[in-house]
């Protein structure tokens, strides 16, 4: 089997002696299926009930779990669209399991029955993650573009704690639900959420619909700042994602206050990074391509023509994300570049090259 060569858009041929010292995969998001049954204004995928041609038959799919436990084990995080609308879930869940990786889900919650709670139960999964992105009916349904998706949403939930499967809540920051994020990790406590995840709006999908409707560089920084201050006041876990900037933010902020960052004070925020694509994380397409995560839309390899190992190991475009000194811009100046690097997804959408400056940050280097 071959690898990818160099002639997908955007690509770089650099390559780096510190590529295997940085590509150890902890993450992996697959996305199932593209079927979903709510429009999201933001979904990177443009997401609808389909039908969509091309995706990953059942043994397709276990074939890939194979793969993917060849080269760690990794959280495998079964994505869409809405995974519970692909039949066989279940079993692609059990079947990763059984290989010793740890398998989540990233439902939207309405469609979770107590029945398929209990199958999420019985298959393995150790975490849900539910998107709640408003606190009341009419935020939440707006931004999910489908009328119940605040209620569907609610049961979900209920349903996955009678199972007694633990679930986190993960939240799209923009203009349309700034003001509420307080109210959002409030609400995530009162429901027993054990994580709170944010995520800063990506402009791609349908979310280049609404890119009047992402937050600025100031309120992206003032947002961040705000995170920060609630990891003492709450016993959620709380995780920043397409937000590597909060990285960068929580070392100044540990120094200002004449603290390292370490395991013992910081926990996992001390020992992960900011943009992980390519490097700890990738992204399976329903029809099998891989990329460096959902949002930036390259081609690193197809899982249904080579091996998931192969392109893992040898793709061009993770290899050169794996050398943080490619980073171009003030991205390739900066002191934080090794726990930051940027949001790649962001720098190729407004400039067409995935290693240039992240567009998003108001930070200026010292170096």
């Amino acid at each position: 089997m071959t690898s990818p060569t160099p002639t997908h858009p955007g690509e770089h041929p650099h390559s780096s002696s510190r590529d295997s010292e940085n590509s150890t995969l902890r993450l992996v998001a697959w996305e199932t299926t593209r079927n979903c049954n709510l429009n999201c204004t933001h979904c990177r995928a443009s997401a609808t009930m389909g039908p969509y041609s091309g995706e990953l038959d059942t043994p397709t799919s276990l074939r890939l779990l194979d793969q993917i436990a060849e080269v760690g084990r990794p959280i495998v995080i079964l994505t869409g669209g809405e995974p519970l609308l692909r039949p066989d879930i279940f079993e692609i869940a059990r079947y990763g399991t059984d290989k010793g990786l740890r398998m989540v889900m990233a439902p939207n919650g309405t469609l979770i029955t107590d029945d398929k709670a209990k199958q999420m139960a019985e298959a393995g999964i150790q975490r849900i993650s539910i998107s709640i992105d408003g606190t009341t009916k009419e935020r939440h349904d707006a931004f999910r573009g489908v009328d119940g998706a605040y209620d569907g949403a609610m049961r979900g939930i209920r349903a996955a704690k009678k199972a007694g499967i633990e679930f986190q809540v993960n939240t799209t920051i923009s203009k349309l639900n700034y003001d509420q994020i307080p109210d959002i990790l409030k609400l995530a406590e009162n429901l027993g959420a054990v994580a709170l995840h944010i995520f800063l709006l990506v402009p791609t999908g349908r979310g280049k619909y609404i890119i009047d409707q992402e937050i600025s560089a100031d309120e992206y920084e003032s947002t961040l700042n705000w995170f920060y201050d609630q990891k003492d006041k709450t016993s959620l876990q709380l995780k920043a994602t397409c937000a590597p900037h909060y990285y960068r933010i929580l070392r100044q902020r540990a120094k200002a206050d004449g603290k390292s960052v370490t395991f013992d004070t910081h926990g996992l925020d001390a020992v992960t990074r900011g943009c992980l694509g390519g490097t700890g994380f990738c992204f399976i397409s329903h029809t099998g391509i891989v990329q460096p995560c959902g949002f930036l839309d390259l081609n690193c390899g197809d899982v249904t023509q080579e091996s998931f190992t192969d392109i893992w190991k040898t793709s061009k475009i993770f290899t050169s994300l794996r050398n943080y000194k490619n980073l171009e811009g003030k991205c390739g100046a900066c002191e934080y570049k090794a726990v930051c690097g940027g949001c790649r997804a962001r720098a190729y959408e407004a400039t067409g090259d995935y290693l240039a400056e992240e567009p998003l940050c108001s930070y200026q280097p010292t170096q």
